[in-house]
């Protein structure tokens, strides 16, 4: 019997050489898969122990950032509480600082009035000036401890700035007349408003700046109508501002020109600027080298505000004669320059007291015409209480006024609740007698 040409050995073996090759390619690919499988778990324990690591490294710099978050707000709280602190003790010891300044102000202002040789005038208009400049630091340090503070507060109301530009005209017009310059104030019948004692302090910055750095020429001071704003204007002629400086003569202890022979610590620009901002107030800078300047600050205009306004000149011949003043004022000193001021120089009648008490002991059966009072008196009394207990035992409200040395909202609203004007120490003496002359019209 013969074998079938399929079953021939040479046949078997290339079939079993084929089955043989096919059995070696499924295990190459076996054991390819196994190795990707292989390469995948190792890549994927690799991975997880890389995610533990920046999850470890992760929750260390988010515990770390939050004790310094922790860190910064005990700072910031200590900061806030130093700046507090600061606050507190500018408010309090500005009235043991005032006092006795305020008090020298009343006696030079006395004295400068009085027949003197010409050594003995020249000694009077320097210690003015040394008292105007102490006068100017103190001003300038509580307003900036003020406008810092998140607490102040701004009594906005109707200014006509007609009787404004008066005020500063009597001001800053020996200051102007001594260096040569011409100071004029433009007529106005604008009514903004504003806050009219940090307005004030903005215009005297800006007015004072504009003579110190101003040679020969003149100070111009006006109101432009632009809008819903009129503009505040200071002109000069000064040397004019580089344009690379308009930015930093707003900073704290700037001054230009250190050659210029003018005084100060270079703090008025920056209070301008402070004010401006809390206030909403816009202020622009224009200058042209050895043309001179100007200053423009945007001011509201007041809604239904009598144009006419109060009575813009003052220096009345004789308004204050022998009009009764009440002054209530713990100090002697104070209360001996008040007497010479008003007694000696406006010849009026005044009654001196310490307190409540003796206000009211000392008024009896004749009321004074006007009160003039200041708000810290000894043993809690206060001026409040004592303009309060006199218009009681007179039957009807006296005409007042209120002096302080603090900066503080609360004595302002108080002020403001019993319809007083405030009066902040140092007091001019041409101040007050204005206030006194508007409060008796």
């Amino acid at each position: 019997m013969m074998l079938r040409q399929e079953d021939s050995p040479e046949r078997r073996a290339e079939k079993l050489g084929r089955i043989a090759d096919v059995l070696i390619e499924r295990v190459d690919r076996l054991e390819e898969s196994r190795g990707s499988a292989w390469s995948m778990f190792q890549a994927a324990v690799a991975l997880e122990q890389e995610v533990t690591t920046r999850t470890a490294q992760l929750e260390q710099a988010l515990a770390d950032l939050s004790q310094r978050n922790r860190e910064l707000a005990v700072a910031r709280a200590s900061a806030e509480e130093a700046n507090r602190s600061k606050t507190r003790f500018l408010r309090a010891a500005s009235h043991d600082l005032l006092q006795p300044l305020s008090a020298a102000r009343l006696f030079l202002d006395a004295l400068a009035g009085t027949d003197m040789d010409g050594g003995q005038q020249e000694m009077v208009a320097r210690l003015t000036g040394a008292f105007e400049s102490v006068e100017q630091l103190m001003h300038a340090v509580l307003d900036i401890a003020r406008l810092d503070s998140q607490r102040i507060e701004f009594h906005r109301k109707p200014v006509a700035m007609d009787p404004l530009f008066v005020r500063l005209a009597d001001e800053y017009g020996p200051m102007a007349e001594a260096k040569g310059l011409r100071l004029r104030f433009a007529p106005t019948r604008a009514v903004i408003d504003s806050d009219p004692v940090f307005l004030r302090r903005i215009a005297q910055n800006l007015i004072s700046n504009a003579i110190k750095y101003t040679a020969r020429g003149g100070v111009l001071v006006g109101m432009r109508p632009r809008g819903p704003l009129s503009w505040l204007e200071v002109w000069d002629t000064g040397p004019g501002i580089p344009a690379i400086d308009r930015n930093r003569i707003f900073g704290e202890f700037q001054r230009l020109n250190q050659d210029s022979g003018a005084t100060g610590m270079g703090l008025g620009l920056s209070i301008v600027r402070r004010a401006c901002a809390k206030l909403g107030h816009p202020l622009k800078l224009d200058s042209e080298p050895m043309r001179g300047t100007v200053f423009r600050v945007g001011l509201p205009v007041a809604v239904h505000a009598d144009p006419h306004g109060p009575a813009a000149r003052h220096g009345q011949t004789g308004a204050l004669r022998g009009r009764l003043a009440m002054i209530v004022e713990n100090d002697s000193g104070m209360r001996r320059g008040y007497e010479v001021i008003l007694q000696g120089q406006a010849s009026m009648v005044v009654r001196l007291a310490g307190s409540t008490a003796e206000a009211l002991a000392t008024m009896g059966e004749d009321p004074p015409d006007v009160i003039l009072a200041d708000y810290n008196l000894d043993d809690d009394d206060t001026g409040i209480a004592a303009i309060n207990a006199l218009r009681a035992a007179a039957g009807h409200p006296i005409p007042a006024v209120m002096v302080t040395a603090r900066r503080d909202p609360d004595i302002a609203r108080a002020c403001a609740d019993i319809g007083v004007p405030l009066l902040e120490k140092p007091v001019r003496p041409a101040d007050l007698q204005l206030m006194l002359e508007q409060l008796l019209a």
